[in-house]
């Protein structure tokens, strides 16, 4: 008991002796540049992968902390936004799916950028950093976070949903010209008779697709915020290597197909609910996959899965580039060693595991986010190390309020990571907690995941939440063993040899629950 508590508070008293935040020139506190990467999993050089080819992630690595274990509180795009942007939970921000918007449930929420603008800096912001997009373009970018109004980058009139191909642009463009043309991105895919997955086979430009555009105009972003008085908070958010799989042709051919294995594991986990499984359904959206059904249970083929997967990688590597550009940008103005770099992955992604595809579940491919921090103002912060004990990205909103001396709001869920960054050997939280609902017998339920650095510990609660409910019966338990079975083999939750790991698990949740003040648990 004692070497438990010796661990989380080490970090606390390394902080009495620590270097404060370092005034830069000019004074101001050190700049933020705050990097969003959509549907991007810890399938990355600095997190081990030996096969993708991301120098520009191993730079950004080098000069910070990679959190290895930082987890998304809910595995799709808007929710994990909008806990990352306000530092609540799902529950708390009453956004559980990709219709809601932050403004809708909680209209005097402060975000992230909004708060640094009011705290002195110039908040600006360009690509999907907040819920969602039209097929239009525009981004849902709440403009009172913002110092400016949002930065679109250049459009590029030859595409459409991210493609080149001139046909289906043309396609696209005949739809969206009838009167009746529905302007959902998805009822758009289902009106031209679908999309394909990917398109590989453009030799041209970073700029030809969206996120090199929004490099670019980044730097200049950057270049124009750095000669300014006021320190700059710059937000970017790209899109890839969120479906379709596209990038330029230079990024498929770093990878051999032929060579790319599939998933080891392609079944649910023994004993787990069957409830918890999803087909993919965003694959099969929009006809992705020949037309198959969003319910269907029949398997991806595999030669249509390798392609996948490498394009999936290629998008990672041209992301990487974009990457590279940014870093370029910013140590050209000068303002890199007073910049703290946060760049972050809002949740992961199932490449097959499972039989599964895509995010949308409670499972380790889901959950399991790139999450790395660099403050090269700060000397005592560690440089090239990596952090194994569970964080959260709602973590974000008090880490940076931290490191640049700004009081945060007191009502937010996170803490701040600032002790792991002295000394990332040490832990300050029990798990990371993710949820996602689910239908069982006709009605939704919540399953709550909480992932500690060995376990992972799932409840499926039959709340009604949406009546702002928060407790109930608990339906299914999930356990899983990282350390014996990190591929999520079997559920252990009935294993008696794993008896007094699901008491220890199941007291996690219970403190978690009556933390957040559940009625009934």
């Amino acid at each position: 008991m004692m070497k438990k508590y010796i661990r989380v508070l080490l970090p606390l008293f390394l902080l009495i002796f620590a270097q404060g935040v370092i005034a830069a020139k000019g004074g101001h506190r050190p700049n933020i540049l705050f990097i969003a990467v959509d549907d991007l999993k810890p399938l990355l050089s600095n997190y081990g992968d030996p096969i993708v080819k991301s120098p520009n992630f191993d730079r950004l690595a080098a000069m910070g902390v990679t959190f290895t274990n930082a987890h998304s509180q809910q595995a799709v795009c808007g929710p994990s936004r909008a806990s990352v942007l306000t530092g609540l939970r799902p529950d708390r921000t009453r956004v559980w799916d990709l219709s809601t918007k932050i403004r809708s449930e909680l209209p005097e929420v402060v975000t992230i950028p909004q708060h640094f603008k009011a705290n002195g800096y110039q908040a600006v912001g360009i690509g999907k950093i907040f819920d969602s997009r039209s097929v239009e373009g525009p981004i849902y970018d709440d403009a009172v976070s913002w110092s400016r109004p949002f930065v679109q980058a250049p459009r590029n009139e030859q595409s459409a949903l991210g493609f080149l191909d001139a046909e289906l642009v043309a396609k696209v463009n005949d739809v969206r010209k009838t009167p009746d043309a529905s302007e959902d991105e998805w009822s758009l895919r289902s009106a031209v008779g679908g999309v394909p997955t990917y398109e590989r086979s453009h030799d041209v430009d970073d700029e030809a697709y969206e996120d090199g555009r929004i490099a670019a105009t980044s730097v200049k972003l950057l270049q124009e915020l750095a000669a300014a008085e006021a320190p700059f908070f710059l937000g970017v958010g790209f899109h890839k290597p969120h479906l379709p799989f596209n990038a330029p042709k230079r990024y498929w051919d770093l990878y051999d197909e032929a060579t790319l294995s599939l998933a080891a594991r392609t079944e649910m986990p023994v004993g787990a609910p069957s409830y918890h499984f999803q087909p993919g359904w965003e694959i099969r959206n929009g006809n992705y996959s020949g037309g198959a059904p969003l319910s269907s249970p029949e398997p991806i083929a595999d030669d249509l899965a390798r392609t996948l997967i490498h394009g999936y990688y290629a998008c990672v590597s041209y992301i990487d580039a974009q990457l590279g550009r940014l870093l370029d940008g910013l140590e050209s103005t000068g303002e890199l060693e007073n910049t703290i770099i946060v760049l972050w992955s809002d949740h992961g992604w199932h490449l097959g595991d499972h039989g599964i595809w895509c995010k949308h579940t409670n499972y380790e491919q889901a959950t399991r986010s790139v999450y790395m921090i660099c403050n090269l103002s700060d000397a005592n912060i560690a440089q090239g190390e990596q952090v194994a004990a569970p964080v959260e990205l709602l973590d974000t909103f008090a880490t940076l309020c931290d490191l640049v001396g700004v009081n945060a709001p007191s009502d937010i869920d996170g803490l701040s990571l600032r002790p792991l960054l002295y000394a990332p050997d040490g832990r300050l939280k029990d798990s990371a907690v993710s949820q996602f609902p689910r239908e069982y017998q006709g009605r939704k339920i919540m399953g709550y995941a909480w992932r500690s650095e060995r376990y992972r510990y799932i409840e499926w609660v039959d709340h009604r939440f949406r009546e702002g409910v928060l407790g109930g019966p608990v339906v299914d338990v999930e356990l899983y063993d990282y350390l014996n079975d990190p591929e999520e083999s079997r559920n252990l939750a009935t294993d008696s040899a794993y008896e007094a790991v699901l008491i220890e698990m199941r007291t996690i949740a219970d403190d978690y629950k009556k933390a957040q003040a559940w009625s009934v648990f």
